[in-house]
């Protein structure tokens, strides 16, 4: 579908949640002196200005980034990046996955970035052009299976998917079943979001049955105002990097001030 558009909720708690873990596997990525891709099927239009009216009206960037900034270590490399974005574009900036990957990649690394809305891409392609991205207007399923194995052949994939096509749910363990069969040594990401309905918890058993050694990861946190769904953050990791366990547990006990829970 083409209605979603994430500047309503850009630098809420769930894309800190997000953000702050493939930062972490980002920055661990790229110590080793080998070339690696990143891989985006939903990648919406990159950079965000937390001061326009539809980040302001929903107030979901004040409970979310407003708050959990400061509760980061330093030298966290999520705090890093926010650093730099802010001097590069200005102090309401906020950069959305893409941009937070081309920050971390290096010369000879490889970045290709999916994007159907035309407006968001359009965004999307003019936030991109000083890092080289191959940015496709086509749909991010298609996408994944179309690139992978990439060259480099080390690399990680973010599928984060806007959910409002609710086949995706159930769609997406076969997705994922048939990235990993084609690329075994890829980190393959998965956002999701958690409602109080649940409509995760079918996907993220069949994908635990399917890949039993991969790292799932929940946060919960109270709703950003009156009535919104959106109460937590998944992230579900194939061939998770190193240390990124510890790196979510600790991001964990930060959230949990917020909700007194994490996962």
């Amino acid at each position: 579908m083409l209605s979603y558009q994430h500047i309503y909720h850009a630098g809420n708690l769930a894309d800190v949640h997000k953000h702050a873990l493939l930062c972490a596997m980002l920055d661990y990525l790229t110590r080793k002196d080998k070339p690696l891709t990143y891989i985006e099927t939903h990648a919406g239009r990159g950079l965000y200005d937390l001061a326009a009216a539809e980040a302001v009206r929903t107030g979901e960037a004040a409970a979310g980034i407003g708050v959990m900034e400061r509760r980061l270590p330093e030298a966290h490399p999520y705090r890093r990046r926010l650093t730099e974005v802010r001097a590069r574009f200005g102090a309401s900036a906020y950069p959305g996955s893409p941009l937070l990957a081309a920050l971390s990649l290096r010369p000879g690394d490889a970045l290709h970035l999916a994007e159907l809305h035309p407006q968001e891409r359009a965004a999307l392609e003019a936030a991109m052009a000083p890092f080289g991205a191959h940015v496709l207007a086509r749909d991010g399923f298609e996408t994944a299976q179309a690139l992978t194995p990439p060259t480099p052949r080390r690399g990680l994939m973010l599928i984060d998917p806007s959910y409002e096509v609710k086949t995706d749910y159930a769609a997406i363990p076969r997705h994922m079943a048939a990235l990993h069969r084609k690329w075994n040594v890829g980190t393959l990401v998965l956002w999701y979001p958690i409602l109080p309905a649940g409509a995760h918890a079918p996907m993220t058993s069949a994908l635990r049955v399917a890949f039993p050694e991969a790292l799932r990861h929940e946060v919960r946190f109270p709703p950003a105002r009156d009535g919104h769904g959106l109460i937590g953050s998944g992230l579900f990791v194939v061939n998770p990097p190193w240390g990124l366990e510890a790196e979510a547990a600790a991001l964990g006990r930060l959230f949990s001030a917020l909700s007194g829970t994490a996962s």
